[in-house]
């Protein structure tokens, strides 16, 4: 279900396969070999050499300074992680995995601390990891917040900074990141709106949920070409921007859950072709669905529940060849017909209860489903003359595009 991330890490690791102390002659002569008690890969020798020469300084002069700069803001190391960092010989600390450049000279490639639950700050030093391609953080006790100095990190393709103490606004260094496509800042304490720039870079995935953000969702959120947005459990009010949908056709995953969105879900949500698992709950939502809803032919995960949602659930909802678990409780639809019954024979979890639903059990009581919220509200529906047809629909937004564009 979704898009499953590949990260480069294991890629790093696979360093780590050669034994301890091993020295491998590749042509040219230059051997590879771990360094004693190594978190890392140390690259040098001569030909046939089975005893490898330390690595050379060209490239990691500057990661010793960037880490043992680090090692002096961190407060607290429980599992004992820092004690290997001692010496010139960066690539045998533990957490630290090297590579060999394209000059064939030994760098410093990525940078794996997740779990280590160490205490402490980032420190502006480690701009000078210019060669690391990853950097995983995640479960640590960093607080303070992202160095300016981040953006020299011109090499880094993934940051992970989840689940630690971090705060204050959005990073906005990491928008300078040239690199970077993978953003991971959820479990932290950061506040404040986002800026609309984000949705603006080449990111494959945004991870922001379980932060105190707050503010109205950037209209550009649609020009993403991320496959996962996760911006669940903030404080985001206003409404879903009306252009969701019509830039970003590659979208698999979003998820808006828990937070303080109101008005209708915009019609554009028809356009994501591939989105497989869509997460609105728990906001403040009104009206009634967009019949583009049922253009979701991958959808697997369709959870609507608890919001202000009334009318009827569309037959072509509940049809969708991929869904599988169909979630619209603690709202006000007034009734769902027989396709909808269907879903139970398909195995698929269908959750319709607290609603205004005649005939069916555990719904809300009559007087709560007198005055349906948001009864007057207009979704700025289009009216189609024809049946929706769900393929024509991307084609139909990019005409449009173009000739608004056009002089």
């Amino acid at each position: 279900m979704g898009k499953t991330w590949l990260p480069l890490l294991p890629f790093l690791i696979l360093f780590q396969i050669i034994p301890n102390e091993a020295a491998i002659t590749v042509g040219g002569g230059v051997g590879i070999g771990l360094g004693n008690g190594g978190g890392g890969v140390w690259i040098g020798g001569g030909i046939g050499s089975n005893t490898p020469s330390p690595p050379s300084v060209s490239k990691l002069s500057g990661a010793y300074t960037a880490l043992q700069a680090w090692k002096s803001g961190i407060t607290d190391d429980p599992l004992g992680i820092l004690k290997t960092w001692v010496g010139s010989d960066v690539c045998s600390y533990k957490g630290v995995f090297c590579g060999m450049g394209s000059d064939a000279e030994p760098l410093v490639a990525g940078i794996d601390l997740n779990h280590a639950n160490l205490q402490g700050t980032l420190v502006s030093e480690l701009s000078l990891l210019t060669d690391i391609s990853i950097l995983h953080l995640n479960s640590n006790r960093f607080s303070g917040t992202v160095p300016d100095t981040f953006r020299g990190l011109s090499s880094l393709q993934e940051l992970d900074l989840s689940n630690n103490h971090l705060s204050g606004p959005f990073p906005i260094v990491t928008l300078y990141i040239p690199n970077l496509v993978y953003l991971d800042l959820r479990f932290n304490s950061f506040s404040g709106p986002v800026p609309q720039d984000l949705f603006n870079k080449g990111l494959d995935a945004i991870f922001l949920n379980n932060n105190q953000f707050e503010g109205e969702i950037p209209q550009n959120l649609g020009n993403s070409p991320a496959s996962v947005i996760n911006l669940a459990n903030n404080k985001f009010s206003g409404n879903i921007p009306a252009t969701f949908g019509f830039m970003n056709s590659k979208l698999k995953e979003i998820l808006l859950l828990n937070n303080r969105l109101t008005g209708c879900i915009p019609e554009g949500v028809g356009l994501f072709s591939e989105m497989q698992v869509l997460d609105v709950s728990r906001n403040s939502l009104m009206g009634h669905l967009p019949d583009t809803i049922s253009c979701l032919s991958d959808i697997e995960v369709l959870n609507l529940a608890h919001n202000q949602l009334s009318g009827e659930l569309p037959d072509l909802v509940c049809s969708l060849r991929s869904l599988m678990n169909l979630t619209v409780a603690y709202n006000f639809f007034s009734g769902f017909s027989q396709e909808c019954s269907k879903l139970f024979t398909r195995n698929a979890g269908f959750d319709f209860s607290l609603n205004c639903i005649p005939g069916r059990d555990m719904q809300r009581p009559q007087p709560e489903c007198s005055v349906i919220p948001g009864s007057g509200l207009s979704c700025l529906r289009i009216p189609a003359a024809q049946p929706l047809v769900c393929g024509t629909l991307l084609g139909n937004s990019k005409a449009k595009r173009t000739s608004s564009s056009s002089p």
